[in-house]
C-alpha cells in the first residue's frame, strides 16, 4: 500500500542513504533473472519485447504528434534542438527510472510513487503521487476531448450529429468494455499496435499534404528561427510528447525478460521521434506562424483532413485503456483486491467498480475542460516536465549516489533538470493564463 511503502522506504533509511551505490551490472544481472520477473504482479511476466515496444509507442506517440508543429510555431526552428534534447533526455529518463525500481538488490519497487518515497520519504511520495495522478487522469481526459471534438466535426452534417458532451459520454461508455475485459496491460497490446499504426497514417498525410499546400499557397509563409517568449510553452508541449513514464513500471514489469526494457524504450522513443520530425518540420514549414493544434486543422484539403482526424481519433481512443488499466492495476494493488485473497468473481467485480468510476471521472474532466491545446500545455508543463525531466533524475541521484557518476553524466543531469524547471514553472504559468482566457471569453 502507498502508506506502507512510504514507511518502508523512508529517506533516512540506511539502505537508501545518499552514499548508497548501485552498480549497473548488479542491476542488469538482477533484471535478467527470468524467474524473479515471472512473479511480478502486473501481468505474469510473459510479455515480449514487442509488447513493451508497442505499448511505449502507442502511449507516447499520438497527440504529441499533432501538437508539435504548433510547438514550433511557439518557439521557432529552435524546436528542432529542443526536440532532440528531449528525445535523449526521455530515453535516459526511461532507463534510469526502471533502474530506480531495482535500487535495492533483491527487491523491486512497484511504481513511480514508491520510487519517490524510497528517495525522499513522504515528500517524495506526495510529489510523485500528485504528478502521477495528474498525468494518469489528465492525458486520457485530453484524449477524450480530442476524440469527442473530432466525432462532432466528422458527423456534424449527418443524422448522427451530436454535441461534444454527448460524444464524450458515448466514448467513455464504449471504452468500459476493454477496461473490464483486460486484466493487465498485456491483454491490450493489440490496441496499442493498432493505435501506433493510426499515428503513422496521420503522419504521412501531413508529410505529403503540407508541402503540396505550401507550394500552392499564394501568400508568403513566415517562420522564425527563435521565439524566446514562446520557449517555455514550446518546451511544455514537447515534454507532453514524451510523456508516458508513469506507465513504464507496469510495462516493464510485464516483460518476461526485464533486461530488454532499455532496448524497448529506446526503440519506442526513437520511432516516436522519427514520426515527430516527419510531422513537425513539414507542418511548420508549410503553415508557419499560423500553424494550428492539432495540425490537421491547418490542412485545406478536406479529404486529407478528415482521414487524419479519423485515424487519430482511433488512436487516442485505443490509447485511453492503457492509462485506465495502469491506474486500475495500482489501485487494485493498494486495495489488495486480488484473485487469491477474495476470489476471482469478487476480484472481477471490484475491478469493474474501480474501472467504471475511473472512466466516470475522466468523462467529467473532459466535459468541463474542453480546450485541447491549452489543456495539453498544462499537462505537459506541470505533469510531464516533472515526470520526465525532474523526478527520475532527482530520485536516481539520490538512490544511487552522485560520486559514482562521471562528470559528463552529471552535466547531462544538470541540463535536464534546468530545462525541466524552465518548462514546469514558466510553461505552467503560460498554460494557466491561457485556460483562464478560454473560460472567460
Amino acid at each position: 500500500m502507498p502508506i506502507q511503502e512510504a514507511e518502508k522506504y523512508p529517506s533516512a533509511s540506511p539502505s537508501y542513504a545518499g552514499s548508497f551505490k548501485v552498480e549497473e551490472t548488479v542491476i542488469d544481472d538482477y533484471m535478467e533473472d527470468d524467474n524473479q520477473s515471472a512473479t511480478n504482479e502486473f501481468g505474469h511476466g510473459n510479455g515480449s519485447f514487442l509488447t513493451a515496444y508497442w505499448n511505449v509507442t502507442c502511449v507516447v506517440a499520438g497527440t504529441g504528434t499533432l501538437g508539435l508543429p504548433h510547438a514550433f510555431a511557439l518557439g521557432g526552428w529552435l524546436g528542432i534542438l529542443i526536440m532532440l534534447l528531449s528525445y535523449v533526455m526521455a530515453m535516459y529518463s526511461g532507463v534510469i527510472l526502471i533502474r530506480c525500481l531495482y535500487a535495492k538488490p533483491g527487491h523491486r519497487l512497484h511504481d513511480y510513487k514508491a520510487i519517490g518515497s524510497a528517495a525522499f520519504g513522504w515528500p517524495g511520495y506526495a510529489v510523485a503521487s500528485f504528478l502521477h495522478w495528474l498525468n494518469l487522469f489528465g492525458c486520457p481526459a485530453l484524449y477524450l476531448v480530442l476524440a469527442s471534438g473530432n466525432l462532432n466535426y466528422l458527423l456534424r452534417d449527418t443524422s448522427g450529429a451530436l454535441d461534444v458532451k454527448a460524444w464524450t459520454c458515448i466514448i467513455g461508455a464504449i471504452l468500459l468494455i476493454p477496461s473490464l475485459v483486460a486484466k493487465t496491460l498485456k491483454e491490450i497490446t493489440a490496441l496499442a499496435a493498432v493505435g501506433a499504426l493510426c499515428t503513422v497514417i496521420a503522419v504521412f498525410i501531413v508529410l505529403i499534404e503540407s508541402p503540396i499546400e505550401h507550394s500552392h499557397n499564394p501568400n508568403p509563409v513566415t517562420t522564425d528561427s527563435v521565439i524566446w517568449t514562446g520557449f517555455p510553452s514550446a518546451l511544455a508541449t514537447i515534454a507532453f510528447s514524451y510523456g508516458g513514464n508513469n506507465t513504464y513500471p507496469h510495462v516493464e514489469h510485464a516483460l518476461k525478460k526485464p533486461h530488454q526494457w532499455k532496448w524497448a524504450v529506446m526503440a519506442g522513443l526513437s520511432t516516436c521521434t522519427c514520426l515527430y520530425f516527419l510531422t513537425a518540420v513539414p507542418g511548420y514549414y508549410a503553415y508557419g506562424r499560423g500553424t494550428k493544434s492539432p495540425i490537421y486543422n491547418s490542412l485545406n484539403n478536406e479529404v486529407a483532413k478528415m482521414i487524419a482526424m479519423i485515424v487519430m481519433t482511433i488512436h487516442v481512443i485505443l490509447a485511453i485503456p492503457i492509462y485506465t488499466t495502469s491506474f486500475s492495476l495500482e489501485f487494485e494493488k493498494w486495495t489488495d483486491f486480488t484473485d487469491e485473497r477474495i476470489g476471482k468473481f469478487k476480484a472481477w467485480v471490484a475491478r469493474a467498480i474501480i474501472r467504471t468510476c475511473t472512466m466516470g471521472v475522466l468523462v467529467i474532466l473532459a466535459i468541463f475542460i474542453p480546450f485541447f491545446d491549452d489543456f495539453m500545455g498544462l499537462i505537459g508543463a506541470l505533469s510531464n516536465c516533472g515526470l520526465v525531466f525532474l523526478l527520475p533524475i532527482l530520485c536516481y541521484l539520490k538512490l544511487t549516489g552522485i560520486r559514482s557518476k562521471p562528470w559528463y553524466e552529471l552535466a547531462f543531469c544538470a541540463l535536464t533538470l534546468f530545462l525541466g524547471i524552465i518548462g514546469c514553472v514558466f510553461g505552467t504559468i503560460d498554460a494557466i493564463k491561457s485556460l483562464i482566457h478560454d473560460f472567460t471569453t
